[in-house]
């Protein structure tokens, strides 16, 4: 047994002797080079590629395959002239052995300078598509061939797919300076990935693959590009179909038209996992970062062989909203308040699909307010938003457009109109001259409404505060429900409680004509007057106090303050109870004329500076921004008035005849000019009220014309008293008459 032990072992030895120098000789005495013909020929024929080798062919045969391919093209055999990948470099190595088992046992696999140009054409057509595809002259011989009985096979048991599958083991994977680019002739989009660099460690199925990876991506549409680099461990398993990525790390940075020419920094970090058999995919332990913004969360999708479902959770951190849109090119307009939208923060369940996007139990702290609720973009290519939100506050004037330094001249302009006409009012105490009706534009040329977004938006509001300010009015328990589709937005209804009143408006905005159309129907019962008519910029006392009701249907056109009001018609309807007009002793100045009727001189100390008023109330024709008011009645204890005249919104100016029938001084000790007799019994004392609206009563003066009307029509009347006194019952009563006209002419 030992002899013939040592005699196989021999014989073993000189067997492997004779292998070892057969692929010496292979080696060294065959030159693969000289087959580059053949070679070629065979890829046309099995693998119906066009194969071209401009390079040296190195290679080794035991016990590893080894093989160096240098400047080498591939291309598809329609289009021979075009090839699709080239490369400068293609090294590895297999042992022969595993082989024969079914498994890829190789070295350092090195692939330099490959370049893969991926195309499509106008019909939709890609060129890789061909890959692996004989000609279809080829095809056609084929078809024509006679048909040869086949000869009879013993019957093989299939093969499973475990035992086909090919079972890899690679010490590593390097590719250097590779660049992918892909065209599409339809679109005239194109891609591109340069400088991309490849390393791996060991490579085996079913264990943790160190990868790190970068490239240079770019598109032509929009113009972007950006530098990635990409690390982590990869396993996978080809029979469940399934990869996981651990410890995902991506960096990179980018810059391009979507971010206005700036760069923006980014990063995500996580574990990824792909199911393709039971086609879901996840993301946990999420992180995300673009600049200063930092994001937590976790992403889910099933139905990844159908439409793809996402759900998951974001969390994103504080940070400034400005700042960062302004980082990535998008910045935010300048508001009124230059600190708005300088605090940002939410927590929200996610749900999507490839067409839509929605944020469940979302949580959003905006500077100094919170909101719950859900937002929605159920149509990406529509832009079909759906909001329901509940705030805690919101003050809405904060992000209001700011005003342009041209508005701000305006404005300051007027203001030094109205101040100028004021002190003169005020240091006359009256007597001075009407103030003129005012010159200056009270309002803005700015742009108000982004009205290209708002032609293409399709919304759905519903909105609910607890506290809302809105041009200055603090409005409890807010609700605004809102719709917008092809260009038409309505709002159906924004009410809350104001001062302790009510208001509600609704209203439809047409942005499909090329000047935006407005119509508003407003309701305020019970509101104080005095929040609505305050001068814009300074603290001064108002004018006019009372309880407001109003309501109001009116239409505009435009898209600035300026060109609304120019616009504005309609009609209104209002009364303000309990009121006082203030720093206007308007019965001072009705003694004053009684006084004057009375051709006497008032001794007694003014009174109140104030005038109370029980009710004022009036309707309101509007056109063109100048309100006509024919119908002003008012209430005051001892006065009765009535009014007519014009309201101009543009300048915010009035022009008001009134006339008050008076009692007189009806104190118990009257000052003895400003008392009535029966003379004065339904005599309206006429006044004039001209100037700037917020100077009130304070640009009211006696009409010195009309008091001399009143004072004639006193005359006649005590002349006929005479008659009446001394004629008695000496004349015919016919005489009598003919004597009162001839002194009445």
């Amino acid at each position: 047994m030992k002899a013939f032990g040592k005699i196989l072992g021999l014989g073993l030895l000189g067997l492997l002797l004779i292998i070892v120098a057969l692929g010496f000789a292979l080696t060294h005495l065959f030159d693969p080079n000289d087959y580059k013909d053949e070679i070629r020929q065979l890829a046309r024929d099995k693998a119906h590629v066009e194969l071209t080798l401009n390079g040296d062919i190195g290679w080794s045969l035991f016990p590893w395959l080894g093989l160096e391919l240098h400047e080498a093209s591939i291309a598809t055999l329609t289009k021979p002239k075009e090839p699709f990948a080239d490369l400068q470099m293609l090294g590895l190595s297999v042992r022969v052995l595993p082989l024969l088992r079914r498994e890829v046992q190789m070295s350092d696999v090195r692939v330099e300078g490959l370049n893969l140009n991926l195309a499509r054409d106008e019909n939709g057509h890609g060129n890789w598509e061909d890959i692996g595809k004989p000609l279809p002259a080829a095809t056609e011989g084929t078809a024509t061939a006679p048909a040869q009985a086949p000869a009879e096979q013993p019957a093989k048991p299939a093969e499973s797919s475990s035992e086909r599958a090919v079972k890899l083991d690679i010490d590593s994977l390097t590719v250097n300076n590779a660049r992918v680019y892909y065209t599409d002739a339809k679109s005239g989009q194109s891609y591109s990935a340069e400088s991309i660099q490849l390393s791996t460690g060991p490579v085996h199925e079913g264990t943790n693959i160190a990868l790190k990876a970068s490239a240079f991506l770019s598109a032509s549409q929009p113009a972007i590009k950006a530098r990635t680099e990409l690390a982590g461990e990869l396993r996978f398993d080809r029979k469940l179909k399934r990869y996981n990525f651990e410890d995902l790390r991506l960096t990179g940075e980018t810059s391009g038209e979507p971010t206005g020419g700036k760069t923006v920094t980014f990063g995500a970090q996580g574990q990824l996992l792909v199911d393709m058999g039971a086609n879901v995919a996840s993301w946990n332990g999420l992180k995300v970062s673009a600049n200063q913004l930092r994001a937590l969360g976790e992403l889910n999708v099933r139905d990844l062989d159908k439409t793809p479902q996402l759900s998951g959770g974001l969390s994103i951190a504080q940070f400034n909203l400005r700042t960062f849109l302004d980082g990535i090119g998008h910045p935010l307009p300048a508001t009124t308040d230059p600190a708005a939208f300088g605090k940002l923060e939410l927590v929200t369940r996610l749900q999507g699909t490839p067409t839509s996007l929605t944020l469940a139990d979302l949580a959003v702290k905006l500077d100094d307010s919170t909101f719950t609720g859900r937002v929605a973009i159920e149509d990406f290519a529509k832009q079909a938003l759906r909001l329901q939100l509940k705030g805690d506050k919101f003050d809405a004037d904060r992000y209001m457009p700011a005003k342009s330094e041209e508005a701000k001249g305006a404005t300051a302009a007027r203001q030094a109109e109205v101040k100028q006409q004021e002190s003169t009012a005020v240091a006359a105490a009256g007597s001075s001259p009407l103030p003129n009706a005012p010159t200056q534009v009270a309002w803005s040329d700015d742009k108000l409404l982004p009205v290209d977004r708002l032609r293409v938006l399709d919304l759905q509001a519903d909105l609910a505060f607890g506290s809302l300010t809105l041009d200055k009015l603090p409005i409890s328990d807010a609700q605004l429900q809102a719709t917008g589709q092809g260009g038409l937005l309505t709002l159906q209804a924004l009410r809350g409680g104001l001062y302790n009143g009510t208001f509600e408006a609704k209203g439809n905005l047409d942005v499909r004509p090329a000047v935006p159309q407005l119509g508003i129907n407003t309701r305020i019962n019970r509101v104080p007057v005095e929040h609505f008519i305050k001068a814009e910029g300074k603290e001064q006392t108002p004018p006019v106090k009372g309880l407001l009701t109003l309501t109001s249907d009116l239409t505009a056109t435009g898209n600035s303050q300026k060109a609304l009001v120019d616009t504005l018609n309609g009609s209104a309807n209002f009364a303000i109870n309990d009121g006082v007009l203030v720093n206007a002793n308007l019965e001072q100045q009705l003694c004053q004329a009684i006084a004057t009727l009375n051709r006497k001189t008032l001794s007694g100390e003014p009174r109140g500076k104030d005038t109370p008023f029980e009710e004022l109330r009036g309707s309101l024709v509007i056109r063109n921004g100048v309100a006509s008011n024919p119908d002003l009645k008012a209430r005051i204890p001892g006065l009765t008035v009535n009014g007519h005249g014009d309201l101009d919104l543009r300048v915010l100016g009035m022009d008001y005849n009134i006339g008050v029938i008076v009692e007189g001084d009806q104190r118990a000790m009257p000052d003895p000019a400003c008392q009535v007799n029966e003379r004065f019994v339904g005599v309206e004392v006429p006044l004039r009220c001209r100037g700037p609206l917020e100077l009130g009563a304070k640009a009211c003066r006696l009409d010195q014309d009309g008091l001399g009307k009143v004072a004639a029509k006193l005359a006649g009347n005590r002349l006929k008293d005479k008659i009446d006194e001394k004629l008695g019952d000496k004349v015919s009563p016919e005489l009598k008459d003919a004597l009162k006209g001839l002194f009445k002419r």
